[in-house]
């Protein structure tokens, strides 16, 4: 099960049934259970655990000590064959940890693509992380929390649990969220508050100045208009149907369960 080009050092224990892919590199004093899946051309430093039932994709780059896949922290946990998903081009720096899910969650955990996890991050059971996300150092993510795409999550935060942040938003350091974050926001504080639109984000990503302007001005119906937060989102979800780019919006509300930062 291990491919004739991978690389695996001798102090390396790799569990009989794990599947390691082409061009694979393992280093010293790392852990592989007998159900991972590790993609072509991922690389673990050393002294990583991955356990469980993980699957992990391709050109990932795991930093040591990290733990992948681990048993996670709810007590309602006993022991279920739920699952860890990483995706590609990922990359995981020292002391990562991401739990499997749970049986109550939907069973899974998912890391998508192009992420960056920076030193001590944790990520918890039944999370979804989409793609090109950052969590920075000590970013703590409870259970059940969805980042979508492009989301930036600042060093020292803490995500309750369930809560949902919206594409392209940006959570300042230390802040506290307890509440879903619409997209393009950004928010900051304990607990978070809306600070603004994530102008320059956005700029980066190539989008065009009629787009960020039709994004401001939706921010301004839901935080500064004063109308009734159904009214806005009505009108919102309205102008989404000229600027695609809102769409997002109308997605969020959807998925929506805590009530957003105001």
């Amino acid at each position: 099960m291990i491919h004739p080009s991978a690389k695996i050092h001798p102090t390396a224990i790799i569990e009989d049934g794990a599947k390691i892919g082409e061009n694979v590199e393992i280093g010293p004093f790392c852990l592989i259970g007998e159900n991972v899946e590790i993609g072509k051309n991922t690389v673990l430093n050393s002294h990583i655990v991955v356990k469980g039932i993980t699957k992990i994709g391709e050109d990932n780059r795991i930093f040591q000590f990290a733990s992948i896949g681990e048993d996670n922290q709810d007590l309602k946990y006993k022991g279920e064959p739920t699952e860890t998903v990483i995706g590609n081009r990922n990359l995981i720096r020292e002391h990562v940890t991401v739990h499997r899910g749970t049986v109550q969650g939907g069973g899974i955990t998912r890391v998508g693509d192009d992420n960056l996890l920076m030193i001590n991050a944790h990520v918890a059971h039944d999370c979804q992380i989409r793609n090109r996300c950052i969590l920075a150092n000590n970013a703590t993510l409870a259970g059940h929390v969805e980042l979508d795409d492009f989301v930036i999550v600042g060093g020292m935060s803490a995500i309750h649990q369930f809560v949902v942040v919206g594409a392209h938003a940006m959570l300042g350091g230390c802040s506290a969220v307890a509440q879903d974050v619409p997209p393009y926001v950004i928010a900051q504080g304990n607990h978070a508050g809306p600070y603004g639109v994530n102008i320059e984000g956005l700029k980066r990503r190539g989008f065009e100045k009629n787009t960020i302007h039709a994004v401001r001005n939706a921010y301004k119906l839901l935080y500064r208009s004063g109308l009734p937060l159904e009214e806005a989102q009505a009108q919102i979800e309205t102008a989404a149907k000229d600027e695609p780019a809102l769409s997002l919006f109308a997605d969020f509300f959807k998925r929506s369960t805590r009530g957003i930062i105001r």
